[in-house]
């Protein structure tokens, strides 16, 4: 499989049709045509459903597509790294991060560098901590920002300062909103919102002291502005942590911590034995004069 051939396909699926991409890739409709069937036959399955304005893709196209776009991405990473390792400081630094107040340490340690080295631009790309993980692994990011405890035996670790609060997120004017802090009793037999990291073996699990299977959990969430509408619109009362979502001034909601406190610890990790690009040499340097 030649990699030419993987940006053929990929302009194929942004365009949605064979002439278009050709267009895009300065080739012949035949040409490119072609150069798709032997990618089929190369792989030994049907990529695209051939429609009469545009193609769509098969189930296997789309996992192409997503494998595709990663290797893109890693190649590009690399060709950075080789062509801007010259004495100035320049070049990317991805980091991959779960929903965190503390994102602000990250960007105060980015500014300062952005003030000795201008040249280094940052990517942050937003995900539970399954998919910082993955994307670690796959040599897509730099670093990941860990929520909570997980195995991490194949990284290096650093641990953030400060520490994340569990709470409540709801609106104004629902019953538990004249509470100062939220007991496990109150949530029994109220509809929620859980994060789908929340399992039998999370520490929110075992502060509400009740089997899963008896809670009333109407949806499951990855990332909590999503689930902050759902609240916003009288769907449930949203299991978060704090600091996320604006609860300040003239917005509906509001949030209140559990009770006991429940608080999580984060960890910066990348991974063991890993060559890091000089700008991500820097940063990480300042990360832990920050820390």
């Amino acid at each position: 499989m030649e990699f030419r051939v993987l940006q053929y396909f990929l302009a194929v699926t942004r365009e949605q049709s064979i002439s278009g991409a050709a267009e895009f890739l300065h080739l012949s409709q035949p040409t490119l045509s072609r150069q798709l069937k032997d990618l089929e036959d190369e792989l030994g399955t049907q990529l695209f459903i051939r429609g009469n304005r545009k193609i769509t893709l098969t189930e296997d196209g789309m996992l192409l597509r997503k494998r595709a776009e990663e290797i893109t991405d890693l190649v590009k990473k690399t060709e950075d790294e080789i062509t801007l390792s010259g004495d100035v400081i320049t070049g990317d630094v991805r980091i991959g991060t779960g929903e965190t107040d503390a994102i602000r340490l990250i960007a105060r340690a980015a500014l300062e560098l952005h003030d000795e080295h201008p040249q280094i631009h940052y990517h942050i790309s937003s995900g539970d901590s399954r998919d910082v993980l993955e994307r670690l692994d796959k040599g897509l990011i730099d670093f990941g920002i860990i929520i909570g405890q997980l195995d991490l035996s194949k990284y290096n670790c650093l641990p953030f300062p400060v520490q994340d609060t569990w709470g409540v997120l709801m609106k104004r004017d629902s019953a538990l909103a004249a509470k100062t802090v939220i007991s496990p009793e109150d949530l029994w037999d109220k509809p929620l919102l859980m994060s789908r990291q929340i399992n039998s073996n999370h520490p929110v699990a075992h502060w509400i002291k009740q089997d899963f299977s008896s809670l009333n959990i109407l949806a499951t969430y990855n990332l909590v502005y999503n689930a902050s509408l759902l609240v916003d619109e009288g769907f449930g009362y949203a299991v978060t942590l704090d600091k996320l979502i604006n609860t300040s001034g003239d917005s509906t909601l509001c949030f209140r911590p559990l009770d006991p406190p429940l608080k999580i610890d984060l960890t910066m990790v990348w991974k063991k034995y890993q060559f890091f690009s000089k700008a991500a040499e820097k940063f990480l340097e300042k990360i832990k004069e920050e820390f």
